[in-house]
């Protein structure tokens, strides 16, 4: 291997371009979320158990394509572990304070919790939206509740806001009343009715009522959605997804996102939220629960694996396990993925998604990995010479990454190939395809392989190596690898996750789900830092909560009764304060 090629990724530093869009510059869009689903957990206390204690989802039309739902008058003990993660994970004192602006209306000065909200405020809330269209600006409000940087401080349903409604359990409808009337004066509503129904409206579509015992604040057609489910309409409780889905729900959660890619209203926009999660649940039914500790947030991202539907990302796979175990001993990052066959084109819009998300102005973290994968997209093309010169040997993924620091580092997409000759011969046919490209190829020699290539990729600052060989485990491998050095670790490592303890420390985190994915982030964190990159966004923007993140460990694992389960733990440093 040549000495420039043995060298420390070069110090990139981000250059913005003019323009971004605003998505880019938020916090990714399923984490906004999730974050929001746990700051509306965290911001109640447990002094009421009078109320209705009904699921809003009940009167959330079953077409609502994304539903949060959480609960909001937690138990003592539920209460408690949200305000440490929360704690935890952003550092502050007060983690919960700031989501009061999204119920903070137009005119409205700053609500208080315990004078304006606690009086009424039932034991659980959610929010769902008609379409998807406007789920980047329910996000942005959740988003500004969160880390205060809000531009107008006020909630965005109607006219120009999300098509939706936030729906509230009540415990005293007299003082939610008030409440809701105050708000509507301050905003410049007017009385209005629906079926029989009172409410106050905007001349911008912002509507608030009091629907039953529910407290509603949203668009003027999504109070009229409520409406209509409280007087015998399909309820989302009742529909048959969602009810399977919340059946399995793991005790504990607080709090929960449903989308449902394939209703007639999601099918109008595949922006946003379900565009994110498109790829990682294979466009399935997804119901993403969280519960939160001291010390961990789990995610388990539930998905219905309806007739017709294919596996994202985040599925059950053995295979994805068993790719995962075989990778070297000593990675910080691992990922398995499992039946390339039939699942690579998907798993390759799914990992393009991600990298999407971190955005792809100039000599940023996103153009870099958009660049690594250009190799396996080309493989994994939904074209007939593709899939008969790649698809046919190709078995199961790893990707992993070792090395604490840049001198030392190594990483490679690892590829189990059913048939050797096959897997050999694709190097050259990837390598032909890279350079009609436009990227540079050469010939490699490197010990323990039968075929190989240097490649230089456009948008990544290093060589890629590509070679097949048999690995220590008798299985035939093709490699693209950062180096000669990570062909060999893929190849012949000298010891593997499968035996390791920090496998066994992900299976421990996962209560007994085999693992396919890790991640120990002050170790990314750090080399990121050594390349400049952790001053691009999101990154940056993302820091000051990685930073409180230890490890990220996920598997899947079948619950039965078509519903398959990937969860996710993310451990955390400490309680914060």
């Amino acid at each position: 291997m040549h000495p420039a090629e043995q060298s420390p990724l070069p110090r990139l530093r981000p250059r913005p371009r003019p323009g971004l869009p605003a998505g880019r510059r938020r916090l990714p869009a399923v984490l906004a979320a999730l974050l929001g689903a746990a700051a509306i957990a965290g911001c109640g206390s447990s002094s009421h158990s009078d109320g209705t204690a009904a699921d809003p989802a009940g009167v959330t039309p079953a077409s609502a394509p994304i539903y949060l739902g959480a609960t909001v008058r937690p138990s003592s003990s539920q209460a408690d572990a949200a305000l440490a993660a929360g704690k935890a994970l952003t550092h502050q004192e007060d983690p919960y304070k700031r989501l009061l602006s999204v119920l903070q209306t137009p005119g409205s000065p700053t609500l208080d919790y315990k004078s304006d909200v606690e009086p009424w405020l039932g034991p659980h809330a959610g929010v769902f939206l008609r379409s998807l269209s406007g789920s980047s600006a329910m996000l942005a409000l959740v988003e500004g509740g969160l880390t205060g940087k809000s531009s107008s401080g006020a909630i965005s349903f109607g006219g120009a806001g999300a098509d939706g409604a936030i729906v509230m359990d009540t415990s005293d409808a007299s003082a939610a009343r008030s409440f809701l009337a105050q708000q509507a004066k301050r905003a410049g509503a007017r009385a209005a009715s629906y079926r029989g129904v009172s409410y106050e409206a905007t001349s911008a579509g912002l509507a608030f009522g009091l629907v039953g015992r529910f407290a509603v604040i949203g668009s003027d057609a999504a109070l009229h959605q409520v409406i209509d489910t409280t007087q015998g309409g399909a309820a989302l409780s009742a529909a048959p997804g969602y009810a399977k889905l919340a059946s399995a729900e793991a005790g504990g959660a607080l709090a929960h996102l449903y989308v449902n890619p394939g209703s007639v209203a999601a099918k109008a926009s595949a922006a946003g939220v379900s565009g994110v999660l498109g790829p990682l649940t294979g466009g399935r039914q997804a119901y993403i629960s969280l519960v939160p500790s001291a010390t961990s947030i789990t995610l388990d991202a539930d998905t219905l694996a309806a007739p017709g539907t294919q596996p994202g990302l985040l599925s059950a796979d053995p295979e994805a396990a068993q790719a995962f175990s075989s990778l070297p001993g000593d990675s910080w990052l691992a990922l398995g993925l499992g039946h390339l066959a039939t699942n690579l084109q998907g798993d390759v819009a799914a990992l393009k998604g991600v990298t999407a998300l971190l955005g792809t102005e100039a000599s940023s973290l996103g153009t870099l990995l958009e660049g690594l994968l250009a190799p396996v997209e080309v493989m994994g093309a939904n074209t007939p010479r593709a899939r008969s010169d790649f698809g046919s040997w190709q078995q199961s993924l790893g990707i992993f990454a070792s090395g604490s620091g840049l001198l030392e580092l190594k990483g490679a997409v690892v590829i189990s190939s059913s048939n050797a000759a096959r897997s050999r011969a694709a190097v050259a046919k990837l390598g032909a395809q890279l350079a009609r490209r436009g990227d540079s190829i050469s010939r490699a020699s490197i010990p323990g392989t039968e075929a190989a290539l240097s490649a230089r990729v456009r948008g990544f600052p290093l060589a890629l190596y590509i070679a097949a060989g048999n690995g220590s485990d008798g299985v035939p491998k093709f490699v693209l690898g950062l180096g000669e050095a990570s062909i060999g670790a893929a190849l012949a490592p000298t010891s593997t996750l499968a035996n390791s303890a920090s496998r066994a420390a992900a299976m421990s985190a996962l209560g007994g789900a085999q693992p396919s994915l890790l991640l120990q982030v002050p170790t990314l964190l750090s080399l990121l830092e050594g390349i400049g990159l952790t001053e691009s966004p999101p990154v940056s923007t993302l820091l000051p909560y990685l930073r409180s993140i230890t490890t990220v460990s996920g598997g899947g694992q079948d619950l039965g009764g078509e519903i398959e389960r990937f969860r996710v733990v993310l451990g955390l440093s400490g309680s914060g304060g």
